[in-house]
């Protein structure tokens, strides 16, 4: 048997550093992690997380019974009304903290069948915040959005939506996954298919320009226009998956379709034979909804005015469960605390549990939350966010931060061995990248960390889309995931030091040939689409 060997290489002088830890060779009966400290804390929380996970009931009561969390809608409140009941049930200190309002909505079922020139059951839905169908549905005729010459064409080509549903997206020449293609086609055969989607990008995106109008304004209107209905398709190149984000439309229901579905009626259309569709769709506006950031506490007892934040956004788009994004982040956290409760319940410094709102409008919860409370950022040890599906974490994201990489190696050189096998540290080119909730707290001057999953496809497969649903978590993962969390937060808590504040010098802004300025922190969005 060989000894574990614990390698830290810090390229302070580069961009990033890696932490590689080379795996160890167990024998049969031995298998475990190697725990560099004899830490009795340390290993508590490692056996918890691992030996009695409660991560599928979590998900379970999160993502099947309460389900996608928009904001504005009655499940969002629900979502934050459950994680306030589990962590008092805990024992741990929790509250909603309102921050602003959004327009709320809720939604209802969505039929869309094709009736002509065959009967089938169409696969979509529409999109968030979407108009209802009166009731019993609307059954008409459709149109593709024209190619026309210019915006003086267009509008007088566009009485001719009156009393049709118009498809606005681009067709795609195949439902294939490109790896597919790479397996089984020619090199000839994918060749060609890449040039004609390429063209047809090109073609579809010059037609929607000669409009006049933008992609995301189109639907209100034909709208106007008189069109009943508006079918759009959002392929995210996986099979049989689609994305599903929202509208601003008042009248007609805007409908998001599945690839071979839009496909089938272009194709029909295109061909002339006068495909007929009914739809029905149910949702109601509910006026001005409460936008909420649930937050749990445990008090810590040196330093109780300093803080170690885990954050994770609570809400999602609703193509599906939103279980990947961020259904995983949301309960990673939350066992995360559960775990520190019971081993670590006196905390050095005070422990934060963010669940934020409105990330997916534009980090809306954590924009507010740093803006409300600088006195807490201004003493936040560090921040840790997961944000990107259920794989194990493999980055830590620093955020620009010169003293961070020194804090971070210390932290992961106490955690045991095979939660770090792989893991790397890397500063990206601009502090608080990735289009996630620590960016708030970086532009606010916090040093917060991005805990970066592996792939599982995450993109093609489960951001934003309709498969986006608890059969696609990987439990083993995730538990690995809340073990190095927690253990993470215990030594952040412990360490004697407090990261400071020196930033290190950004890149230089190739037009300018200044170096990059830091990303500072705006007014979030506190009365999200209330003047529709």
């Amino acid at each position: 048997m060989k000894n574990t060997s614990r390698v830290l290489i810090f390229f302070f002088l580069g961009i990033s550093f890696t932490v590689s830890v080379l795996a160890q060779r167990f024998g049969p009966q031995t298998l475990g992690p190697t725990f560099p400290t004899d830490d009795q804390v340390a290993k508590s929380i490692y056996k918890e997380a691992m030996d009695s996970s409660r991560l599928p009931v979590y998900a379970h009561e999160l993502l099947d019974v309460i389900g996608p969390r928009l904001i504005g809608s009655p499940s969002m409140i629900k979502a934050n009304n459950w994680l306030v009941a589990k962590y008092q049930g805990l024992g741990i200190e929790a509250k909603n903290e309102k921050y602003g309002e959004w327009r709320g909505w809720d939604r209802g079922i969505t039929h869309i069948d094709l009736l002509q020139p065959r009967v089938r059951t169409l696969e979509g839905t529409m999109l968030s915040w979407s108009p209802a169908t009166k009731k019993g549905g609307v059954t008409a005729g459709l149109i593709v959005i024209a190619d026309v010459p210019d915006s003086v064409e267009f509008q007088k080509w566009l009485p001719a939506v009156k009393g049709k549903f118009v498809l606005i997206s681009q067709p795609q020449p195949t439902g294939r996954p490109d790896k597919v293609w790479e397996e089984f086609g020619t090199k000839e055969s994918f060749d060609s298919l890449k040039a004609l989607r390429t063209k047809m990008t090109e073609d579809w995106q010059k037609r929607l320009r000669k409009t006049g109008f933008r992609r995301d304004t189109l639907a209100f209107i034909l709208e106007q226009a008189g069109a009943v209905g508006v079918f759009s398709s959002d392929w995210s190149s996986g099979w049989g998956v689609y994305r599903v984000f929202g509208t601003t439309n008042e009248k007609i229901p805007v409908v998001a379709l599945s690839l071979e579905d839009y496909n089938l009626l272009y194709r029909l259309i295109e061909y002339g034979d006068n495909p007929v569709i009914r739809v029905e769709t149910e949702s109601k506006f509910l006026g001005a909804a409460p936008a909420f950031n649930t937050i749990g506490m445990i008090k810590g007892t040196e330093k109780p005015d300093e803080y170690v934040i885990l954050s994770a956004h609570l809400d999602s788009w609703e193509a599906s469960s939103g279980a990947t994004d961020n259904g995983t982040g949301t309960i990673l956290m939350l066992e995360t605390m559960r775990i520190l409760k019971k081993y670590y319940p006196n905390p050095k410094r005070t422990i934060i549990a963010g669940h934020w709102g409105s990330e997916e409008q534009g980090l809306n919860g954590s924009r507010a939350y740093v803006m409300d409370h600088p006195e807490i950022v201004a003493k936040t040890q560090a921040v840790f966010n997961q944000d990107n599906g259920t794989g194990r974490i493999q980055n830590l994201g620093a955020g620009g931060f010169i003293n961070a990489g020194e804090h971070i190696g210390r932290w992961l050189s106490r955690v045991p061995d095979n939660l770090t096998r792989d893991l790397k540290v890397s500063f990206p080119g601009m502090p608080g990248g990735g289009g996630s909730d620590h960016a708030s707290f970086v532009a606010a001057g916090a040093p917060a960390f991005g805990l970066g999953s592996n792939s599982w496809d995450y993109f093609a497969y489960t951001w934003h889309t309709n498969r986006d649903t608890y059969d696609k978590l990987v439990f083993d993962d995730m538990k690995n995931n809340a073990a190095l969390t927690a253990s993470l937060v215990y030594q952040a808590s412990e360490d004697p030091t407090f990261v400071n504040r020196d930033r290190r010098a950004l890149p230089v802004n190739q037009r300018t040939g200044q170096p990059m300025p830091w990303p500072r922190v705006t007014e979030p969005e506190r009365a999200g689409q209330l003047k529709k």
